[in-house]
Parts: C-alpha cells; sequence; structure tokens
C-alpha cells in the first residue's frame, strides 16, 4: 500500500487527536481574536489611536530595531501568530491549511508543528538582520513597520510540502489538477519582487523561511528528523496533563492474552483490526515512510482482504 492509497483511507480530521493543523489554526484565530477585541475597547474609549498599536499591537509584533527587540524578546515567536487584518488571518489560514493538510497527509502529524516554528523564527531572525545590517534599511530601522503574521512560517510549510511532492496536484477537475510546485512558485515570486522596497526585510524573511522547509524535508529524507525534540517534549507534557493517555513503551508482559478482556479461548483473524488500527496510528504520526517492510506487507495484504 502506498501513500496515495493510505491517504484514502485515513484522512487526516481537524478534530482528531494530536492535529498540528488544528492547534495552529486555533491559536491564529485565538490571538485574532483577542487583538480585535482590545482594539474595539480602545476605540470605545476614545483613546488616541496610536496608543493601541504602542500599547498593544507592539507587544506582539516583531519590531525592526534591535534595540527595542531587546525589551520584548518573546515577539520573535509571537508575531507568527498574530493578525489585525481579517484578510491577512484568511489569507494565511488558507494557505496553511491548503499546504498543511498535504504534509499531515503524506508525514504524519508530527512534522508541521516543527517546520512552521523553525519557519517563523528563522524568518524572524532574517528579518531582523536585513533591516539592521543593509545601511538602506538601517538608517531608518526606527520607521520601519514591524513584522506580524505567519507568512515566513506558512512559505516554510508550502515550500516544505513542495520538496516533499511537487507533483501533488490540487483542483483536479482544471486540466487535471494544478501542481504544487506551480503555486509555490507564484508565492516566491511575489516576495522575490518586492525584495528591492522598504518591505524588502519581510520579503527576506518569508524566502528565509521557504529555505527552512525545504532543508527541513531534505533532511527528513536522510533520516534526521529537526523535530524530534519537539514531539518528544509534546508528548512528554501532554502525559503529565493527561494521565488517561495510553502508555509509551509498556512491558511485553502487559500485552499478553490473560491481561486483555477477551476470553484466551476466542479464534481471532491473522489479521486483526487491532493491528490495522496501530498501524495506520503510526502511519499518522510519523508517516508512511517509517513502516517496517512486514508493517507495509501487512497493509498489503489487510487491503487485499478489505478488512
Amino acid at each position: 500500500m502506498g501513500i496515495k492509497e493510505y491517504s484514502n483511507r485515513r484522512i487526516p480530521l481537524l478534530g482528531q487527536d494530536n492535529n498540528a493543523l488544528t492547534w495552529l489554526i486555533i491559536i491564529n484565530a485565538t490571538v485574532f481574536i483577542l487583538l480585535n477585541f482590545l482594539k474595539i475597547v480602545y476605540f470605545f474609549s476614545e483613546m488616541p489611536g496610536d496608543l493601541f498599536q504602542h500599547q498593544i499591537v507592539d507587544w506582539f509584533s516583531l519590531p525592526a530595531s534591535l534595540e527595542k527587540l531587546g525589551s520584548r524578546p518573546w515577539t520573535l515567536v509571537s508575531y507568527m501568530f498574530s493578525h489585525l487584518g481579517v484578510w491577512e488571518l484568511i489569507s494565511t489560514l488558507l494557505w496553511l491549511w491548503g499546504f498543511g493538510y498535504i504534509l499531515q497527509d503524506l508525514t504524519g502529524n508530527s512534522k508541521l508543528l516543527p517546520i512552521y516554528l523553525y519557519g517563523g523564527f528563522v524568518g524572524g531572525v532574517f528579518f531582523l538582520l536585513t533591516n539592521n545590517i543593509f545601511p538602506v534599511l538601517a538608517l531608518r530601522v526606527d520607521y520601519l513597520p514591524p513584522m506580524m503574521g505567519g507568512s515566513a512560517a506558512v512559505m516554510a510549510v508550502a515550500v516544505g510540502t513542495t520538496t516533499l511532492a511537487p507533483e501533488y496536484r490540487i483542483f483536479p477537475l482544471i486540466n487535471g489538477g494544478i501542481p504544487l510546485w506551480v503555486l509555490t512558485l507564484i508565492f516566491v515570486a511575489i516576495d522575490y519582487a518586492t525584495i528591492a522596497s522598504a518591505s524588502g526585510g519581510m520579503a527576506i524573511a518569508h524566502l528565509a523561511g521557504g529555505a527552512v522547509g525545504f532543508l527541513y524535508i531534505k533532511q527528513l529524507g536522510k533520516g534526521n528528523d529537526m523535530g524530534a525534540w519537539m514531539t518528544t517534549f509534546w508528548n512528554w507534557g501532554d502525559g503529565l496533563f493527561n494521565p488517561e493517555k495510553k502508555e509509551v513503551g509498556k512491558s511485553q508482559k502487559d500485552t499478553l492474552y490473560y491481561k486483555t478482556s477477551e476470553p484466551p479461548y476466542k479464534k481471532t483473524p491473522n489479521i486483526t483490526q487491532q493491528k490495522l488500527d496501530d498501524i495506520l496510528d503510526k502511519i499518522n504520526q510519523d508517516g508512511y515512510h517509517m513502516l517496517t517492510d512486514e508493517e507495509k506487507s501487512f497493509l498489503k495484504k489487510a487491503s487485499k482482504e478489505e478488512l
């Protein structure tokens, strides 16, 4: 059974446990609602317009000035989840949903979040470096607008997904579908065309995020998962707050027949639903490429018998 066959059997749903795409959408939407609620409060309190910018937005967005960053270093992370404009949020979430869904379908739930965070963080670093190293921008760094939104992080997801499956097609009714590389090329070209402008720092940040997505997938192909520590940390934290979660690394004796609720004399088929579900869960978490030859053979046999 190949990845394409699997995707037809096991679709990653938004409400699924440990779905990184769900959490990213929820966090971005929640911060958007919070910022706009505060904006409404400031508006009806008849406060000056720039007061909301200085007292609220500046503590979420990434400043172009290194001096300002020193007083709010957390913005190197918070900026990638912060949106004020409705269309900015919709645009980010549409791109994230489109590419993130495909990435999770092909690699499981554990790769999207690290790529998003790495892309956003490196993009933020390049935004700061560009605005403070090049004189044409550094001379007016205190007046440059701060960086907000998940564009650099989403660029990492888009390029990473395209690197993994460049010929993956969407919108199949349009001449058999549009390859991912076409959409990503448009995405990259727009940023490339705006480098020589006042917003050049943001454009370079987006491209740097894309480079991270490319590097992550290339390293993953070599067996090096750059986000494995994030997955381990997440599972550890999830275990602390969810004591009912199934334990990882059970000893074999815990799964012997006399420990189960099934009677020992009950006949079971060679291909069991439980084993099939366990393998599908492994694909969902780590991707099809992590299966052993025995597990791939089992899936092939199960698909023929339509278990």
